[in-house]
């Protein structure tokens, strides 16, 4: 059973919140860096990684290129052995963008290992440790009485984080995510071109505004639970300088 502890205290007017950052390397982990790295309200960041990465493999040139001494640190953790990295997760601020597809992890099992087992066990280590917020990227349509086995684990995903009873818990469900990978997606492809066939709803969103919406609801700190649905991650203005590294 998880320990749950009396929330803490507001933090001090000037004090700059800790992050901790998980699934950097995606869509919109790599945006969320970007933008954290780059919003002086927020004090030193640490990226979770699965292999060794450089500054330069996550930001933009110019962002590596003057990062401030202490800002960043890039640490390689085993998400099975998480007990193990206790001094990485003192953070004020989590955010869990970890998620991959059936295709990629091979089988339903090894994708809820990513996208439920990982984030849950995440979230009971940080809380433990009296993290302040946590925020994740879910998806559109997240709820454990789905009949589809992704949208099944991502609202099974959600309850037990409710159940955690953060200070501040903010759920993101975007729809297709837009933006460059390395090797797009068939699905986002298509919704890249027909989206706008689509729903109002459920077209397809930057992540660079999941990214933006997240960021926000941290600086805003709502008590208890909140729903960054997809229309509202739309109505977000996109950056107005590139995030892209």
């Amino acid at each position: 059973m998880d320990t749950i502890l009396p929330p803490l205290p507001a933090m001090p007017p000037g004090t700059l919140p800790r992050v901790l950052l998980a699934g950097a390397t995606g869509l919109v982990g790599g945006h969320l860096l970007r933008a954290l790295v780059a919003d002086p309200g927020v004090g030193p960041i640490t990226v979770l990684t699965r292999r060794p990465l450089q500054p330069a493999d996550l930001l933009s040139a110019g962002q590596a290129a003057t990062l401030p001494e202490g800002k960043l640190r890039i640490a390689v953790v085993d998400y099975e052995y998480l007990d193990s990295h206790t001094e990485l997760l003192q953070a004020d601020w989590v955010f869990c963008a970890l998620g991959t597809t059936i295709a990629q992890a091979g089988s339903q099992a090894a994708f809820r290992r990513v996208d439920h087992d990982y984030p849950l066990q995440l979230a009971r280590r940080t809380k433990v440790l009296r993290a302040h917020q946590f925020l994740l990227v879910s998806a559109m349509g997240a709820s454990a009485r789905s009949n589809l086995f992704y949208n099944r684990v991502k609202g099974e995903l959600e309850d037990a984080l409710r159940a955690l009873q953060f200070e501040s818990l903010t759920l993101a469900r975007p729809s297709l995510l837009l933006g460059d990978r390395p090797k797009q997606r068939l699905g986002e492809g298509l919704a890249a071109r027909f989206g706008w066939l689509m729903p109002a709803r459920a077209k397809p969103v930057q992540a660079a505004q999941v990214a933006a919406g997240l960021l926000a609801a941290a600086h805003t700190a709502q008590p208890g639970v909140a729903i960054l649905d997809n229309a509202a991650l739309r109505g977000l203005p996109l950056p107005t300088t590139s995030t892209e590294p």
